[in-house]
């Protein structure tokens, strides 16, 4: 079940999976504004029609299909003020589901107001089932955090999608240092591993800002303290 109300500051957007003549289907929900204006920047596509918003919430739903399905592998210097080492979070994607894949399709679309909201189907084939599987087995865990990134610059403003991916990038570095707070009694170096997302995450404007709710599921693989340094 999915509740909203149009104008909300929160949207549930959900993914869940679940079989279907023999198949087993991922299914999300994405909402698009038609007249995107946020704070001073408005979007270089204003207002949307109907078809703009159709593509743009497909290559959303693309991007979060592909990001439970295949995920990240990652490399996390921790870094520490005292000792003057930054923080760094580098992320590779390991695979993708492309805007126009077939077994991507529409269960359901309709406008509310300004809202375009669209319900999507994935189908899974038997390599992905099986990644599935992994990536729900009882050893790898299901941390919650937060992300943000810019409405507007420092990527390009009419990069839409580039905007949201940086959100949900920071909140992959968020759950990462979520978890290793919560299994590391000392503060590790450097960590490195695999993530990707659990469910579709929730985007809102947040003081001049995208703010990501994300639940990820994270594998780290190894850990090296700064003893060893």
């Amino acid at each position: 079940m999915v509740l909203f109300r149009p104008g909300a500051a929160w949207v549930l957007v959900l993914a869940v999976s679940f079989p279907l003549f023999g198949q087993e289907v991922l299914r999300g929900e994405i909402r698009v504004e038609m007249e995107p204006v946020y704070a001073a920047y408005v979007d270089e596509q204003y207002p949307l029609d109907t078809g703009a918003a159709h593509r743009r919430a497909l290559e959303e739903a693309a991007m979060f299909f592909s990001a439970m399905l295949y995920g990240w592998s990652f490399e996390h210097e921790i870094g520490e003020q005292a000792r003057r080492i930054p923080e760094t979070f580098e992320l590779e994607e390991l695979g993708g589901v492309a805007w126009g894949d077939s077994r991507l399709t529409v269960t359901d679309a309709r406008l509310e107001g300004s809202l375009f909201f669209m319900w999507a189907d994935y189908r899974l084939d038997e390599d992905q089932i099986r990644r599935m599987r992994v990536w729900r087995a009882g050893t790898i865990r299901s941390v919650h955090a937060l992300g943000y990134g810019p409405v507007g610059g420092p990527v390009e403003t009419g990069d839409w999608m580039r905007i949201k991916k940086t959100a949900l990038e920071d909140a992959a570095r968020a759950a990462v240092r979520a978890m290793l707070r919560g299994s590391e009694r000392n503060r590790p170096k450097h960590a490195r591993g695999y993530i990707a997302l659990d469910s579709f995450p929730t985007y809102r404007l947040s003081s001049g800002r995208w703010q990501v709710n994300a639940r990820f599921r994270v594998e780290i693989t190894e850990i090296i303290p700064f003893s060893v340094y």
